[in-house]
């Protein structure tokens, strides 16, 4: 890239030892990297996978999905072949499920452009669906040992306290000066334990909050130690405020199934299903809420029949309370050829043991696993 510094003139651009610098950096992976299922090979496949999971994830939760994913779907004809429903229900849980989505279209990237093979150059992989910059320098270098940098935002926070930065991360200036520092002292020789070993102390050591100073294999490095700031960095923008929305939704039977429905592509969790419902108007209570919603996406007079179950969920900034209600059809119509689709693309009626295979987003997954629970249900189904 443009002014990028040779090797020798980016050690003379730091007021330490830069080969000391990686010496204790890796010294320390080594002896502390955690045992990761995706950390066991170098298959390409199974980096990229883990990559697209570990956004927006926590490491811990994100090995069962991997594992349960990996188990259904062992290469990338597999995942091809696969179709969506089936994709988002094993992706059900971890939310942004865009990346789930971006995952079939790269497999078809890979199949059609690639012959099948995981692509290797760095710019290849940053061209596919879903891939961003640190994604492409995580895949490119763990799985091929290409040295460019990976900065996320456990690597984000260790430079933040190593260089004492003093504006927020968040800028885009301070961005382009942690890529830059990343890449200056990237080992040229084992990109791929550097990088992990960055993103490790991190997660470990370079907590957000208290970091263990102590314990850091670099800290006679990093300046924010040696200034008392540590704990002030890095410095962020104000979080966004919070929003708080009540929600209401409806259970519907018809011949012993039940009613879901798929949402709209651009849509808020577009390809999931759900029950119908929305928000609550102004004064609205949670029952006059469904009603209204019922009757506007599918043009079905109902009335509430029981409380399921309150549950909560949250969504990026969002912090979501949705009431859960059994439902009946007024009027003594026929659900099953009354109703319209006013904001959804498909419906279906399904059995309790059918609603398991469908992805639901993560409020209306939580109210299926208390309605799969509730000893009111096989009566509900029976009547209806």
């Amino acid at each position: 890239m443009p002014g990028k510094l040779s090797s020798a003139q980016a050690e003379n651009a730091w007021a330490f030892d830069v080969p000391a610098f990686r010496r204790a950096l890796l010294g320390w992976f080594s002896a502390n990297a955690r045992d990761l299922p995706w950390r066991r090979t170098l298959d390409p496949y199974h980096v990229w996978l883990s990559e697209i999971m570990l956004q927006q994830t926590q490491m811990d939760r994100a090995v069962g999905y991997f594992e349960r994913f990996l188990e259904r779907f062992p290469d990338m004809a597999s995942l091809d072949a696969a179709g969506e429903d089936e994709v988002l229900k094993l992706w059900e849980g971890l939310g942004y499920y865009s990346r789930a989505r971006n995952l079939r279209k790269a497999a078809r990237v890979v199949m059609e452009r690639h012959g099948g093979a995981f692509p290797r150059t760095h710019a290849d992989i940053r061209d596919l669906p879903g891939v961003g910059p640190y994604t492409a320098g995580a895949i490119a270098s763990v799985a091929y040992n290409t040295p460019v940098p990976a900065v996320d935002a456990n690597v984000l926070r260790v430079f933040a306290r190593l260089l004492d930065m003093a504006d927020p991360v968040d800028s885009p200036a301070v961005r382009r000066r942690m890529e830059a520092a990343a890449e200056e002292l990237l080992d040229p020789h084992d990109a791929r334990s550097f990088n992990q070993a960055l993103m490790e102390l991190g997660a470990l050591i370079c907590a957000p909050r208290k970091p263990r100073c102590e314990a850091c294999p670099v800290r006679e490095f990093c300046l924010a130690r040696q200034r008392g700031t540590a704990e002030a960095r890095p410095v962020t923008k104000p979080a966004p405020e919070i929003i708080r929305i009540d929600m209401a939704c409806g259970v519907l039977a018809s011949r012993g199934r039940l009613f879901i429905q798929k949402r709209r592509q651009g849509d808020v969790w577009p390809g999931l299903w759900e029950f119908p419902g929305g928000v609550l108007e102004q004064g609205e209570s949670p029952e006059q809420a469904l009603v209204r919603e019922w009757r506007e996406e599918t043009g079905l007079p109902v009335a509430p029949a029981g409380k399921i179950a309150v549950v909560r969920s949250s969504y990026t900034r969002y912090r979501i309370t949705m009431h859960g209600f059994y439902c009946r059809v007024e009027n003594g119509l026929d659900p099953e050829s009354a109703y319209c689709l006013n904001e959804a693309d498909e419906a279906r009626f399904v059995t309790a043991e059918e609603i398991k295979r469908f992805a639901f987003p993560s409020g209306h997954a939580r109210l299926v696993a208390k309605l799969l629970t509730d000893l009111r249900l096989d009566a509900f189904l029976l009547a209806s």
